[in-house]
C-alpha cells in the first residue's frame, strides 16, 4: 500500500474541502435550529455539486458516475463527513451501489434518474423487531400464480424516503433448512412511490444528524411484478452483500472528518486560550489529551484505508471493515468528548459546532451494525479456524 496520494486523489480532496465549507458550512446553523432542510437549498446546492463534478462520484464511470476507486471514495467522504450529515448526504448524493446490481431496464428507470440528482434512493432493511437480526424480519413476499409479487409488512429507520421516488424493499420471500436450522430467504425488490398499499409515514426525531430524516414504511397488500426483482429471487443478501460491503467504512470514513474538524477546535483553543498566565497546552491535563486525540484519530485512519485498499484489490474481510468501523465510531466518541472538556463550558454552546459532532457521533456506533456486531464478526474470525477440530 502507497501512503503517498495521487494527483487526482490531492485534487478531489481540495476540490470537495473547498466546497464543504463554502457551499455546505454556511447552512448549518440554519439546519441545526429549525431541523429540516429546505427543498429549494437541496436544489441549489445539488446543481453546484453537479456541476463541481464530486456528484454520484461512487458511481462506476461505466453507469454515468465519478467513478472513484474505494480508496479514493473514502478520502471524499472524510472531507464531506466534516459538514452536517444532512446537508452533504442529501445535497451531494452518493446513489447506492446496489443500483449497478439491476437489469438494464432497472437502471435506466432507477439508476440514471439517481446520477443525474433527479430523484433519491432508500433502502428499506430495518424493522420494528428485526434491526441487526436482518434473518428475523417480518415482512414477506408472496408470489402469485401470475408471477407477480404481493408484499406485506413494516420497515422502520428508513432514510431519506420521504424524497425518494422509489425504495428498495428487502422481503422474506421463503424459508431453507440449514444445519443450524430453518433460516428465511430475502429477495430485493423495487417498490414505486404512489403503489397502491404502500404508505410512507414520518418516522422519529433524532438527536443526531438533524434535517437528516428518516420515515416509517406500510406495506399493505403491495403488488409488483416480476420485473421488479433486483437480482435473483431468494438471494436479496447476496446482493446486499456484493454490493454494500463498503458501507461501513463510508461510516468510518465519514467518522474521521467530523473528529479532525472537532481536533481543530480543540488544538486552536488550547494554544490560544490562557488560564492562570498561560495557554492552557501547556498543563499536561490539556496537552496530554490532544496527543491521545491524534493518536485515536492516526491509528483510525489507518484502518479505515486500508481496509479501501484491500477492498479494490479483492481481499478485504468482513472483519476488516468491521475493526475500522468500529475504531473510527469509537475514536469519533472520544475525540468530540475530549475537543468538548477542553472547551470547557464553551464546548456546549450552539456557537460551535462541537456539541453538534458530539450528539451526531453518538448514532455512528449503532447504524451500519452496532459496535457489538462489529465485535461478533471481528471475534468470529478469530475462532472460525479453531471450530471442528
Amino acid at each position: 500500500m502507497d501512503f503517498n496520494l495521487n494527483d487526482e486523489q490531492k485534487l478531489i480532496i481540495k476540490t470537495t474541502k473547498s466546497f464543504v465549507e463554502n457551499e455546505l458550512y454556511p447552512h448549518e446553523s440554519f439546519i441545526e435550529k429549525n431541523g429540516y432542510l429546505p427543498k429549494d437549498l437541496i436544489k441549489e446546492i445539488q446543481e453546484k455539486a453537479i456541476k463541481a463534478g464530486i456528484y454520484a462520484a461512487n458511481i462506476p464511470l461505466e453507469e454515468g458516475g465519478g467513478g472513484l476507486d474505494t480508496l479514493t471514495w473514502l478520502l471524499f467522504e472524510k472531507e464531506l463527513g466534516r459538514a452536517n450529515y444532512a446537508l452533504h448526504w442529501t445535497c451531494i448524493a452518493r446513489p447506492s451501489n446496489i443500483l449497478c446490481a439491476g437489469t438494464k431496464e432497472q437502471k435506466e428507470k432507477y439508476l440514471k434518474p439517481c446520477i443525474l440528482g433527479q430523484t433519491w434512493d432508500c433502502l428499506a432493511m430495518t424493522e420494528p423487531n428485526a434491526g441487526s437480526d436482518l434473518r428475523g424480519m417480518k415482512s414477506s413476499a408472496k408470489k402469485t400464480e401470475t408471477g407477480d409479487w404481493i408484499l406485506n409488512g413494516t420497515k422502520h429507520f428508513i432514510s431519506h424516503a420521504d424524497i425518494a421516488d422509489f425504495t428498495i424493499a428487502f422481503m422474506a420471500s421463503g424459508t431453507e433448512n440449514t444445519p443450524k436450522g430453518e433460516k428465511k430467504l430475502i429477495t430485493a425488490f423495487f417498490v414505486d412511490k404512489g403503489t397502491p398499499g404502500f404508505e410512507i409515514r414520518s418516522g422519529y426525531e433524532n438527536v443526531s444528524h438533524r434535517g437528516y430524516t428518516n420515515s416509517i414504511l406500510e406495506f399493505s397488500d403491495v403488488k409488483v411484478s416480476k420485473e421488479a426483482v433486483l437480482g435473483e429471487v431468494h438471494k436479496g443478501f447476496d446482493v446486499a452483500n456484493n454490493w454494500l460491503g463498503a458501507t461501513r467504512l463510508q461510516v468510518g470514513a465519514t467518522c474521521l472528518g467530523r473528529a479532525e474538524r472537532a481536533f481543530e477546535h480543540a488544538t486552536e483553543w488550547a494554544a490560544t486560550r490562557e488560564q492562570f498566565g498561560q495557554p492552557i497546552g501547556k498543563f499536561q491535563g490539556t496537552s496530554f489529551k490532544l496527543s491521545d486525540m491524534a493518536m485515536e484519530m492516526k491509528a483510525a485512519e489507518l484502518m479505515i484505508l486500508e481496509a479501501g485498499w484491500k477492498y479494490d484489490q479483492g481481499f478485504a474481510t468482513d472483519a476488516d471493515m468491521a475493526m475500522a468501523k468500529l475504531k473510527a465510531t469509537e475514536m469519533l466518541a472520544m475525540v468530540s468528548d475530549e475537543a468538548i472538556q477542553i472547551h470547557g463550558g464553551m464546548g456546549l454552546m450552539t456557537e460551535l459546532p462541537l456539541e453538534r459532532i458530539w450528539r451526531d457521533a453518538r448514532i455512528e456506533r449503532i447504524w451500519e451494525g452496532t459496535s457489538e456486531i462489529q465485535r461478533h464478526i471481528i471475534s468470529r474470525s478469530l475462532l472460525r479456524p479453531f471450530e471442528n477440530r
